[in-house]
């Protein structure tokens, strides 16, 4: 009796501390899903607004704002089949850009993300391109630049911006745009006068506000560089607001990453360049690079390249990027694989091609999981294999433990020499299990990373993989006008998950200690609610998983029948 209380406290605390301390540990190193993007109303499902999205999507005054901002200035347009906006003539800068192919929402009238902005209006976002003053005068930044060839930006026509200055020095900045979403800025300085002249080329990326994506252990947003050879996730926003941030390097690249989008300044690779990250005034960040400078003869002339890209950071697109010849060096690092990166790309490229194939990223990840664990089936046999052998000693084993329960070291040395004898090994058992962990964090960051998961659907009321279950019975599926708190809104998809790790349970062999049989008994359902907050995608997986592991103990169970016999005591 006495040890049944004691079981009970035990249980008690190890569910409160995962209940209630798990969230905790959970927010800084493994963030839960993005927010939903669906909620249950009178038993229908209805989009909701995106917390994070720009004011210009969700606000009639705010779209008023932005377009009177827009309209007081002369502007060049950029039309491809991926973006659309414009370039400001006042200030050479790149601060109007919409992303075609992606929604705020899932709502068939949402807006596209805008993810540039120009000075003075919402959530202000812009690049700029010019030349450092010394013993130059270039154009002001508030200098009005005449637009000559081309009227609109698109992938086949250029747009040449032209601009001189008193001494007779001119300046040019040509941009061109791909297909996709980077940008080539050719900058030219003639000297007209009669001394040389240094000049030194400059691109800037300034922001107003941190992102809205939250940035932790495992994800980071924020400013990033790429230089001396290495992918630098720091400074984050903290750092900047202390002191500026330095580095010289030569290659590389620099700019701000949110979960889904990335602007990075991309200097010619093949000359040194000094970049930093610095805070202004009214919570604005800047990323910066500024060239060497060069002597420019009268008469002469001097033309320095330089990319920036502005998109979406699609994994094949950032691969090809950092690939292709003339290529931009690790570029494909915007995206914060971590540690298990070489397992991460492989599952998202196989995941990717499943999904290309079928159509549906939800039955994706249910062949991505057969896969998975066709592969460790003959791990599987293995580990029941031991299982079995274990099972066949744990008698011996208890006698022994009763016999040298007064001393620990003898007790282990006869243990472990038992197993010898026996040709059993206790850790054979674990192997599946651990290299599930890898490929569960490897899913996992591929739900919480790549745009390529974002908004998709998969059956019913499940309108993205990459968000929690928006269904919950505890307000009657949404009949009923309330949200129940975050922690308990236990949906649909984490119930299943919890009932198939119950199945999946009580098929193991039963443990002849007493403690291990009740920790058994409350860990589905423990972890039931540790898993609701993650991604569907994540728990569609598990229940995949669960499934199949049930067939496969059934017919492992009919391989090694001792495995479901009594221990004889």
């Amino acid at each position: 009796m006495k040890d049944d209380k004691q079981n009970f406290v035990l249980f008690a605390v190890i569910a409160a501390l995962i209940l209630f301390g798990w969230p905790m540990i959970q927010g800084k190193f493994f963030p839960t899903a993005n927010p939903p993007v669906t909620k249950i109303e009178g038993g229908k499902t209805k989009p909701v607004a995106n917390p994070a999205a720009d004011p210009a999507a969700d606000g009639a005054a705010a779209v008023r704002d932005r377009a009177a901002v827009i309209a007081e200035t002369p502007r060049v347009r950029i039309e491809t089949p991926r973006v659309s906006g414009s370039i400001n003539l006042k200030g050479a800068r790149i601060d109007d850009l919409v992303l075609k192919g992606y929604d705020e929402t899932v709502a068939k009238d949402s807006p596209p993300i805008r993810l540039l902005s120009p000075a003075g209006a919402p959530d202000a976002y812009f690049a700029s391109f010019g030349w450092r003053a010394q013993g130059l005068a270039p154009p002001a930044a508030d200098a009005v630049w005449t637009a000559s060839g081309a009227t609109t930006l698109t992938p086949t026509t250029p747009v040449t911006l032209d601009a001189t200055n008193a001494t007779g020095q001119r300046f040019r900045i040509q941009i061109a745009v791909d297909g996709d979403y980077m940008f080539t800025v050719r900058q030219t300085v003639l000297n007209a006068g009669t001394a040389p002249v240094p000049v030194a080329t400059y691109g800037l990326v300034n922001r107003v506000g941190i992102s809205k994506d939250p940035s932790s252990m495992t994800i980071h947003v924020g400013p990033m560089s790429v230089d001396n050879g290495g992918a630098h996730y720091r400074p984050n926003y903290d750092d900047i607001d202390e002191a500026p941030q330095k580095f010289t390097t030569t290659g590389g690249w620099l700019g701000f990453t949110d979960k889904y989008w990335l602007t990075a300044l991309v200097p010619d690779q093949g000359q040194a360049f000094d970049g930093q990250f610095r805070a202004g005034a009214n919570k604005a960040y800047q990323a910066d690079y500024a060239l060497q400078p060069k002597l420019v003869a009268p008469g002469q002339a001097v033309t320095q390249t330089s990319r920036f890209f502005a998109g979406a950071k699609e994994v094949r697109l950032l691969d090809r990027y950092t690939d292709q010849a003339g290529g931009v060096a690790k570029l494909d690092y915007a995206i914060d694989w971590g540690w298990f990166r070489i397992v991460e790309k492989p599952i998202f490229y196989y995941l990717d091609w499943l999904y290309r194939t079928v159509g549906n990223f939800g039955v994706a990840i249910i062949l991505l999981t057969v896969t998975i664990r066709g592969l460790l089936f003959p791990i599987a046999q293995r580990q029941f294999k031991s299982m079995a052998a274990m099972r066949a000693v744990q008698p011996k084993t208890k006698a022994l433990q009763e016999k040298y329960k007064d001393d620990k070291v003898r007790m282990q040395q006869e243990v472990m020499a038992l197993y010898k004898a026996e040709k059993v090994n206790p850790l054979a058992g674990c192997a599946p299990t651990l290299l599930q962990i890898p490929i569960m964090y490897a899913l996992y960051k591929v739900l919480m990373l790549t745009i390529e998961m974002r908004h998709q659907p998969f059956v019913a009321w499940i309108k993205d993989l990459s968000a929690p279950d928006p269904l919950t019975p505890l307000n009657l599926f949404g009949l009923l006008p309330f949200t129940p708190p975050h922690m308990i809104a236990i949906g649909i998809v984490p119930i299943i998950l919890g009932i198939s790790m119950y199945f999946q349970f009580k098929l193991n062999p039963t443990p002849m200690d007493d403690t291990q049989k009740q920790v058994f008994k409350l860990l589905p359902w423990v972890l039931m609610f540790v898993m609701a907050p993650f991604a569907v995608g994540l728990q569609v997986y598990w229940i995949t998983s669960n499934c199949l592991t049930i067939l496969q103990q059934k017919l492992l169970y009919a391989r090694h029948p001792g495995l479901q016999a009594p221990v004889t005591k």
